[in-house]
């Protein structure tokens, strides 16, 4: 599943709803863990996208993949290279911060996630386990 959402809070929480529909049209319930793991990843990639990757006009893009195994992986694109990623630790920001732990999640999510260049901007990536689903085999 492949799409292209506006760079706008309202895309980022349509990406996560998105991703969770197809989650349950794949085989993995909405109410299921890995349903909702799969949710968290999307919505921290997403708002990533949309807070730090955005550049007017330019859309993101989620792209779900079923890999081999039940693997699925989540790839989120900005148009925006300029910036790298960063982890913030709680020494960073001091305990009281709002934001900045996304990455942290999709680290403890994740089994693996990354970062791939692109011509313009980058992708971030996560792949993640969704056990227990009737999914469609390769």
């Amino acid at each position: 599943m492949t799409l292209r959402l506006s760079s706008t809070p309202r895309g980022a929480r349509l990406a996560r709803r998105l991703a969770a529909q197809q989650l349950t049209a794949w085989g993995w319930p909405y109410d299921s863990d890995a349903n909702r793991t799969a949710q968290q990843v999307v919505a921290e990639l997403a708002a990533n996208a949309v807070t730090h990757g955005r550049v007017p006009g330019r859309d993101f893009e989620l792209r779900l993949l079923l890999l081999a195994e039940d693997t699925l992986r989540i790839e989120v694109s900005d148009t925006r290279g300029d910036r790298g990623l960063r982890i913030v630790r709680d020494t960073d920001t001091g305990t009281e911060a709002e934001g900045g732990r996304g990455l942290i999640v999709v680290t403890v999510l994740a089994t693996t996630w990354g970062v791939t260049e692109r011509e313009v901007g980058k992708t971030v990536w996560a792949e993640l386990r969704l056990p227990g689903g009737s999914g469609p085999r390769s």
